[in-house]
């Protein structure tokens, strides 16, 4: 007996989607992440002529890899793809290597929301939310811009805040914990599963963190920065 393609299509959703009535642990908080390639390529040596914001990925704040058979397939997004190219690029590989990741990791799992629960609702939905917040244009608006002087980190946190009504998780680079300047790198933005701002966990790293692992040039490179250290926020060079 055959089945029909009606049939076929609400066994393959029923599937894809099994996975989030059974998860033992559910996310809370969606996590909007966006960077500054300047210092993301200082950090790997890639090679870049980007001289705005861009998106990172839109995360869950307690799960990763939640359906490993729910793999990505580029064409449900095709129509986004331009967009993306420009917004959320990968500066290292390929763009297809860098959704499939985020899928995987992220998506498969953001999908508990009706409303995330296809690849296109969810990579939409990250386009969304990055052009909607406009991270690049509000910093630039109060005039937080990349140069070769330093900020107080209370300056760009401060904006943020004011701006957007909520606390933001902000990440930096240091060479070592006794560096005079760290450098300017990421942004968080966190959302509750309606979509609606709320302040992001902010905490500091623990003081005995071997020296290796603060390390510009290793993917331990991103903390939370420090409230006491100015900023560097470096230019497209």
């Amino acid at each position: 007996m055959r089945l029909s393609s009606a049939v076929l299509v609400a066994v393959s959703v029923t599937l894809a989607s099994s996975f989030i009535s059974s998860s033992p642990q559910m996310w809370t908080k969606l996590v909007l992440t966006q960077q500054w390639p300047t210092t993301f390529c200082s950090m790997v040596h890639c090679h870049q002529d980007i001289n705005y914001w861009t998106l990172h990925g839109l995360w869950t704040d307690k799960m990763n890899d939640c359906n490993s058979s729910w793999h990505f397939n580029a064409s449900e997004i095709e129509d986004l793809l331009p967009d993306m190219d420009k917004s959320w690029p990968d500066l290292l590989t390929p763009v297809a290597h860098k959704l499939q990741h985020e899928w995987q990791k992220h998506g498969t799992c953001a999908a508990k929301l009706t409303s995330l629960n296809s690849q296109h609702k969810y990579f939409s939905k990250a386009l969304e939310l990055y052009h909607t917040l406009d991270l690049d244009g509000t910093l630039r608006k109060f005039d937080i811009i990349p140069s070769e002087k330093y900020y107080n980190f209370s300056q760009i946190e401060g904006v943020v805040e004011k701006f957007y009504g909520i606390k933001p998780k902000i990440q930096c680079a240091q060479q070592s914990k006794n560096d005079a300047v760290q450098i300017l790198g990421q942004i968080e933005i966190c959302l509750d599963p309606e979509f609606n701002l709320q302040d992001c966990e902010n905490k500091l790293p623990m003081e005995n963190i071997p020296e290796k692992f603060w390390d510009v040039n290793t993917d331990s490179g991103y903390r939370v920065c420090d409230h006491d250290i100015q900023v560097y926020y470096p230019p497209l060079q």
